[in-house]
């Protein structure tokens, strides 16, 4: 008998199943990292002098950031040192989504480097089962011009071209691999200026691979005002073209940029002007999603209660079952455990997004990480708040 959704079972207040993976040190090393999160004048002058004494390989520096903040937001260095990640996370019924956290190569060199690792962690994922998903950045396997460069509107050359054929023959590789092994890749939303041609490049890796089953997912920046739009017609190309629509949504993680940008090449802004207009959009995208669940497989990145709440309550308005393959959670390790392991409990597909690969290579994500949780309105990040609360229950 297939188990059905009960919303009212769902407390994400509930700290004892969100941390019931740490042990009490692990827990009071959280509590230590986010305190320090929490000031943002500390993040920003830490930020820079991480990034230097990484980059110049100062004697201290590797392993301060991977007892501290690595082992918070990374699985491990490698795919082999991330399983114990991996295994803890099976054993709180919650599956693990890898990424390789290499980013900003411009050498061909690297291209072929993180190809291949793509096409190990498949393989490594293949052969794991409580590892569904690999999730890649097209920006991993070609130069960020191309990809600013090669658009729908744009003239093209030839040497243009054979960059994209090449960038287009890597990704096809990695997503040959995962049809073949029954894997999936969710493909990176990344900025907008070149997002047009990650677009271009999905919906070509979908065409080929997501006849019978979801096996690539595109990324929806939700804070777009094109978004929502954009995700309904790529439904309708894919009702026309006759394969299942990987869709993963995600509010955004470029904002900051996005908005500068805009301002400096005097061009509208494309993201919402607020977050509530961004909050319609986002869970206007899950009311879709599930309103056609046949023919989209969704999943719902979000590390925002309310749209949590929402999916899980959309899931038994339809009455989908709960374990459905088209529907899915998602939230990034080290973060929002309080989501991520109360929907695993109550029988969900959940999985947490986990990052791998050497320190020197992850430090910008590390940066980003710090950097959100710094933002957090309020005296108390959401995080640290439930993590104290945690610490007096266990007292």
């Amino acid at each position: 008998m297939t188990s059905r959704t009960n919303t009212n079972t769902i407390n994400f207040e509930d700290t004892e199943i969100a941390f019931k993976h740490k042990t009490d040190a692990e827990l009071r090393k959280s509590k230590f990292l986010f305190s320090i999160m929490n000031k943002s004048w500390i993040v920003n002058l830490l930020s820079p002098l991480g990034l230097f004494a990484i980059k110049y390989n100062l004697p201290f520096a590797k392993p301060i950031v991977k007892k501290t903040i690595f082992s918070q937001f990374i699985g491990g260095t490698t795919l082999e040192e991330a399983q114990n990640t991996i295994n803890i996370l099976h054993d709180n019924k919650c599956s693990t989504m890898l990424d390789y956290g290499v980013e900003g190569k411009e050498e061909e060199a690297d291209f072929e480097i993180t190809k291949n690792e793509n096409l190990k962690a498949v393989r490594f994922a293949a052969a794991n089962q409580s590892v569904p998903v690999v999730t890649i950045k097209v920006t991993g396997l070609t130069t960020n011009a191309l990809v600013e460069n090669y658009g729908l509107n744009k003239p093209t050359s030839e040497q243009q071209r054979k960059e994209y054929e090449k960038a287009l023959a890597r990704l096809d590789e990695i997503c040959s691999l995962a049809h073949q092994q029954g894997v999936t890749i969710f493909i990176d939303a990344e900025e907008s200026w070149i997002q047009e041609c990650i677009d271009i490049m999905v919906e070509e890796m979908m065409i080929r691979y997501n006849e019978e089953r979801a096996v690539v997912y595109n990324t929806f920046q939700m804070y777009r005002k094109d978004r929502l739009q954009f995700l309904k017609d790529s439904h309708q190309k894919a009702l026309i073209d006759g394969y299942i629509l990987g869709a993963k949504l995600v509010r955004g993680a470029y904002m900051v940029k996005e908005r500068a940008r805009a301002e400096e090449m005097s061009y509208p802004s494309p993201i919402h002007d607020n977050k509530q207009n961004t909050d319609v959009s986002y869970n206007d995208g899950l009311k879709y999603c599930i309103k056609h669940v046949d023919s989209i497989s969704s999943c719902n990145a979000s590390h925002n209660v309310d749209s949590n709440y929402l999916y899980a309550k959309l899931i038994e308005e339809y009455n989908i079952p709960k374990n459905h393959p088209h529907v899915n959670f998602c939230q990034l390790y080290g973060m929002s455990d309080n989501i991520t392991f109360n929907l695993a409990s109550a029988g969900y597909n959940t999985g947490k997004y986990v990052p791998y690969g050497a320190v020197k290579e992850v430090i910008p994500y590390l940066i980003r990480r710090a950097q959100e949780n710094a933002s957090v309105v309020g005296d108390m990040s959401r995080e640290l708040k439930l993590i104290k609360k945690e610490a007096k229950r266990r007292q």
